[in-house]
């Protein structure tokens, strides 16, 4: 039979990507012997790879008694399709020790892209070098990929040298080079070449909005989404869409997300698995775990990021035991955890005070599934092993751990100190943590308490005047709640809002009661050097109350009032939600820079230590 017909049949195997019809030719092949006709094994080795048989690409390609370009280009692009960039890297040296091989336009692009995706642009630049001196070096095509490399590398004025030395820009080049400045920030560049591109399709729009998303401008890409729909452009690929479900995620806007919902039901996305990952994040993130659960619920197919998303939406909900039940859960339908999902899981135990079970989890994701500890892990476990009142032993990991503890972790273990009233270690602890001179305000007020407790005044008066210099450049403390289609942000101390009566009269009314039950405000929460009762009037007026006065004087009667603060909830306004949660009988939920808080009924989820 003709290698011709040999090779239609294997064209056949890749359209209908037919593994068993492959693997039945690919030993056909070898019987009859005429595997060592390159064109063949070149084929072979593509419907492998589109198939998504890499160990018998692999096999394949080290059994073959020869290899061209091709062979090369080919196995590099199955490597990069598997997501397996680092490969594609460390193979690529073999081919000119083992083949004697220079690369061509095509292998340049594959090592591009690995480049791109490990963001590695050190051996970028390299492979960028030696495609410049190469027989190649004007390839339009390896010049795409190098404009999608110093795009996803953040370097945009890189990619914008290769991309305008393109003679024929195709689409590629254009979403890459639009991503880019997106991605970077840089609004103004990114929509000046948007007017500029030919062809302004879907994927234009999605590289822009995709891109302001990731740079934190989530109300302009929401913005020209709208503009995008308006236009009429049809909705192919739902990329866009994932996207602007992250958008209402990070922004927490709850009601926007919902629309997004609807919108990707209407289009009819919702069986897309990644669609629905996002979809459960998002729930999660506007802290309604409920409606988390239901889309988690509905899916047909759950991968790791599934399973991972409303395992961490369960935990940093104070959700423990759901959370370490979906785990399990996740276990018994053959889906590994990954780095994230260990982060969750040991977040999980250390809320609800799981020692044993959180260490077992760390012990496990390095024994069982080989996965290398962050800081992020070390820090989870941190957190537990000093919530639990471990702090001895949380020395001890900090001594062996192969990294430096950060703010945030020096902060919650002297946090911890204070617990415990282990006045020994909270002093170690803090000339550790003021040694990193922090940026967070907070810390500065944990600071200057420890050391007036344990009569250090010298040290206290310093924190307390480092913290004046920070308060001129942080960010203003603010909240804003949304409820139905209206949202509302109030920054500390204002004054001048139009229900600004209402607000107060009822802060007033609830102050009353909840000194009645025995509240007493901890001015310790404000470090300007003024009387108590200044002090006093400053908490009053904190963003977070404000917010809460206004929903509940504008929310329906019974509904969950929820609101997102750029900040972390002071421990006076934590106790001061605690009581009005009890007052009036309502949940109220407080995103904040670090955590999620469910105040009901007098208690918060984050059990006082956050």
């Amino acid at each position: 039979m003709p290698i011709l017909h040999y090779l239609h049949q294997l064209q056949n195997c890749a359209k209908h990507r037919s593994i068993i019809s492959t693997k039945q030719l690919h030993a056909h092949f070898i019987k009859l012997g005429v595997t060592q006709f390159l064109a063949l094994s070149n084929t072979l080795l593509n419907v492998y790879g589109k198939c998504s048989l890499l160990q018998d690409a692999l096999q394949l390609f080290d059994e073959m008694p020869q290899r061209d370009h091709v062979s090369w280009a080919t196995f590099l692009t199955t490597q990069n399709q598997a997501n397996l960039p680092d490969k594609t890297l460390s193979m690529f040296p073999a081919m000119f020790s083992l083949d004697r091989l220079l690369p061509d336009d095509f292998v340049f692009a594959s090592l591009v892209k690995a480049c791109g995706s490990l963001g590695a642009i050190k051996q970028g630049k390299q492979v960028h070098g030696n495609f410049l001196v190469s027989p190649y070096f004007d390839d339009d095509v390896v010049k795409s990929s190098l404009v999608d490399m110093y795009a996803k590398c953040g370097l945009p004025d890189d990619s914008r040298l290769v991309f305008d030395s393109i003679k024929l820009k195709n689409m590629a080049s254009w979403t890459a080079i639009i991503y880019g400045y997106a991605r970077k920030g840089r609004k103004e560049e990114a929509l000046e070449l948007f007017l500029r591109v030919p062809l302004k399709n879907l994927f234009a729009w999605t590289s822009l909005i995709s891109g302001l998303i990731q740079s934190g401008n989530g109300v302009d890409a929401f913005g020209l989404f709208v503009k995008m729909r308006r236009q009429g452009i049809s909705i192919i690929d739902p990329l866009v869409l994932s996207s602007i479900v992250g958008a209402s995620a990070n922004l927490a806007m709850l009601e926007l997300g919902k629309q997004v919902h609807g919108l990707v039901i209407q289009l009819g996305y919702e069986s897309c698995v990644f669609i629905s990952n996002a979809l459960v994040d998002m729930y999660a993130k506007c802290s309604d775990m409920s409606a988390a659960r239901d889309v988690f619920s509905r899916m047909s197919r759950r991968d790791v990021v599934s399973w991972t998303s409303i395992i961490v939406g369960a935990a940093q909900h104070g959700q423990a035991e759901e959370a370490l039940s979906l785990y399990d859960n996740m276990i018994l339908n053959g889906v590994e955890p990954n780095e994230v999902t260990f982060v969750g899981l040991i977040y999980a135990c250390s809320h609800v005070g799981l020692v044993n079970r959180g260490r077992e989890l760390f012990k496990s994701m390095v024994e069982d599934y080989g996965i290398h500890p962050s800081l992020q892990h070390y820090t989870c476990l941190l957190d537990l092993l000093g919530r639990s009142g471990h702090l001895e032993e949380a020395e001890s990991v900090i001594n062996l751990m192969p990294f430096k503890p950060d703010e945030p972790t020096w902060a919650a273990l002297l946090s911890a100190c204070k617990q415990y009233r282990n006045a020994k270690m909270a002093i170690k602890f803090a000339d550790h943590l003021f040694s990193l001179k922090p940026e967070e305000p907070s810390t500065y007020i944990l600071l200057s308490n420890t050391y007036a407790s344990s009569g250090l005044w010298e040290h206290a008066s310093k924190a307390r005047h480092l913290l004046e210099s920070l308060e001129v450049r942080k960010e203003p403390g603010y909240s804003y709640i949304y409820f139905g289609k209206e949202s509302q942000m109030f920054y500390a101390g204002e004054t001048s809002h139009p229900m600004k009566d209402e607000i107060f009269g009822l802060l007033n009314e609830l102050d009353v009661e909840m000194r009645r039950r025995g509240y007493a405000p901890d001015t310790s929460y404000i470090l300007h050097n003024t009387d108590h009762q200044e002090k006093e009037r400053q908490l009053f007026w904190h963003s977070e109350r404000l917010a809460v006065a206004y929903g509940l004087l504008k929310s329906v009667p019974g509904t969950v009032i929820r609101i997102v603060k750029n900040l972390r909830v002071c421990g006076d306004c934590h106790t001061v939600l605690k009581l009005i949660s009890d007052i009036v009988q309502r949940e109220i939920v407080v995103r904040d820079a670090k955590r999620y808080h469910h105040f009901s009924s007098g208690k918060c989820t984050c059990n006082d230590f956050w």
